[in-house]
């Protein structure tokens, strides 16, 4: 096997990518956000001087991320939203500095790139040893679980790398965070938490079963995100489409920054899932097309609309109460994430279906940039980014063909963890207590937002006092039966 793309038979080559290997399981490698055919793509496109893989590869060598001999300072725990530091911030930018040398050094051939990415990789799986915090935990660990993963795996057979140990560190640490989440969502209600939480979940479970070849993640996974009883599972992040064939986003109702957070993680589950033969991008009649093309229309300063919902909130057996969210939010048409290139393109090139708000705000938003582009604090990191450089493609010529590897040498459909719901509660009574004490003191409901730099559209919501669940379950209006 090479060792990674651009280095083949121990010389540097730009454009040479490594091939995929095909593991036990049936998951091919590099096979996450990236492809070894993606890799060599990006460099080939990068030598000719082709447009906009150029201007997308002048953001990455720009970033101060993406420099080798970037230090890390790995922490044996991390801590958001609670606990002594909080100091997540020095993982998420390490991360980010990892995926952006091996990024780099697939398209470059440079291996100092790769020794970079490596040497911060190794250093984190050596020392983390959990992370912890207030509900915000849930997100450090489904951020950046996914996102440690997409870089190890970028260097996953490179000279010196712990492939042992990244699993490890994957399989102990951030995997099981995520998993707790999705199974009881932190003792509350199911519908407590807004989309984007169980998308951050799904994206880090998703991640590490296949970087580790766990075949039974890989199904849970998919699982929830087609049936989960969590707003992020499809149907409920996406609950009515409309006869114009958008698709409302929930959590547009709450803002605009949340809503293109957690349409860049669907994305990132659909992409990730795609690589692997598993296709979510078309899933339910591309439900995920209708809903992605409903918030790109909205934050570029289009009409939409929105039909009122009241979830439920709270903790089992403790505090409860209800939250309707009345409209669509206001927003700021300025307001750019580095989401748009990867979901355009696959549907425009690789399925060649009309994306028009898709492909808009793509052209807004290049050439995208990466964590350091958007801002210093968590938001500006929440996605991966450098879509101009990592998702322009050409058209597909069979844009019906179906993914590769097949669906059926990938992950079986496993049963996937059984969210809890208000009528069967399966947290402990000393789990529920806890939950009940965090809602009072702000841990249970945080919204993971005090720090997304810019983020602060009008939420468009009211808080009601006590209630019942009335969040409607709800299909398609042209004759689809809800579910």
């Amino acid at each position: 096997m090479l060792k990674a793309a651009g280095v083949a038979a121990g010389a540097t080559a730009i454009g040479a990518a490594a091939a995929p290997s095909a593991s036990a399981a049936g998951y091919a490698h590099p096979g996450l956000l990236h492809t070894g055919d993606d890799l060599a793509r990006m460099a080939a496109k990068v030598k000719a001087g082709a447009a906009p893989y150029t201007a997308g590869f002048a953001k990455l060598t720009a970033n101060r991320h993406a420099q080798s001999g970037w230090t890390p300072n790995p922490q044996a725990i991390v801590y958001r939203g609670a606990g002594s530091p909080q100091n997540y911030a020095i993982l998420y930018n390490d991360v980010h500095a990892a995926y952006q040398n091996a990024l780099r050094f697939h398209v470059s051939g440079d291996t100092a790139h790769a020794d970079t990415a490596v040497a911060i990789l190794n250093a984190w799986s050596a020392k983390l040893t959990s992370v912890q915090g207030s509900a915000d935990r849930f997100l450090a660990a489904g951020l950046y679980g996914y996102q440690f993963a997409n870089a190890a795996e970028l260097v996953r057979d490179h000279d010196g790398f712990d492939l042992a140990r990244a699993q490890k560190v994957l399989r102990d640490v951030f995997a099981p965070v995520s998993e707790s989440f999705l199974k009881d969502h932190n003792g509350a209600v199911v519908t407590n938490y807004w989309p984007n939480w169980d998308l951050a979940a799904l994206a880090c479970v998703l991640a590490v079963g296949i970087f580790c070849d766990d075949s039974t993640r890989v199904g849970r996974a998919v699982q929830y995100f087609k049936h989960g009883a969590g707003l992020g599972s499809v149907k409920n992040a996406i609950p009515v489409v409309h006869d114009d064939g958008l698709g409302e986003w929930l959590e547009a109702g709450r803002d605009q920054g949340h809503a293109l957070l957690g349409v860049g993680l669907m994305g990132t589950v659909c992409e990730m899932a795609w690589n692997q033969g598993i296709d979510l991008y078309g899933y339910d009649d591309s439900r995920f097309l209708k809903g992605a093309q409903y918030v790109a229309k909205w934050s570029l300063g289009g009409a939409v609309s929105y039909t009122a919902n009241t979830r439920r909130k709270g903790a089992i057996g403790g505090w409860s109460g209800t939250e309707t969210a009345a409209d669509a939010a206001g927003v700021d048409p300025a307001m750019v994430r580095p989401i748009w290139a990867m979901i355009a393109n696959h549907y425009a090139k690789r399925r060649g279906l009309s994306a028009t708000y898709l492909t808009r705000a793509a052209a807004k938003a290049a050439p995208e940039g990466g964590g350091g582009d958007y801002g210093p604090n968590s938001g500006g990191y929440d996605q991966l980014g450098f879509g101009t450089l990592a998702y322009t493609r050409d058209k597909a010529k069979d844009p019906s063909a179906a993914p590769r590897p097949a669906a059926s040498a990938s992950a079986p459909a496993a049963p996937g963890p059984r969210p809890q719901s208000a009528s069967t509660p399966s947290a402990s009574a000393s789990t529920a207590t806890a939950a009940a004490t965090g809602a009072k003191n702000g841990d249970l409901a945080a919204t993971g937002s005090a720090d997304l730099v810019g983020w602060t559209a009008a939420t468009g919501i009211t808080a009601l006092a006590g209630g019942l669940l009335l969040l409607r379950r709800r299909g398609k209006v042209r004759g689809e039966s809800p579910q």
